[in-house]
């Protein structure tokens, strides 16, 4: 009896852990600690950054900095860092989830001005 309950109680607990990665992606991917120096030459060399907000499932606000694939966790409060987002901020990835939205109302309203 002690053999079945194992094999089910693995499957239960792999099923809860692949919910949760599903619903919260970045939950397991949040920075835990962050540095509050960083050198001029790595933020030379940063391709993309994100945004951690303290609000979400992550508990620490951080800028994740994007170097060759790996990642940098840093004090958003840093003033090099604040002056380098400025001045970087196309490094932000963009999120399309309205584009088509609107491409479709634009040809709507051509549609309705023709007749």
């Amino acid at each position: 009896r002690q053999a079945m309950t194992c094999p089910l109680h693995i499957y239960l607990v792999s099923n809860i852990v692949i919910t949760l990665l599903a619903l919260f992606p970045g939950a397991f991917n949040c920075c835990t600690e962050i540095s509050d120096e960083i050198p001029r030459r790595i933020l030379q060399r940063v391709e993309r950054f994100d945004i951690q907000k303290a609000d979400g499932p992550c508990h620490l606000e951080a800028v994740i900095l994007y170097i060759e694939g790996r990642k940098f966790c840093v004090s958003p409060r840093i003033r090099k860092v604040k002056k380098w987002m400025n001045k970087n901020k196309h490094k932000i990835p963009r999120k399309k989830s309205h584009g088509r939205k609107q491409r479709k109302m634009k040809t709507i309203k051509k549609k309705e001005k023709k007749q």
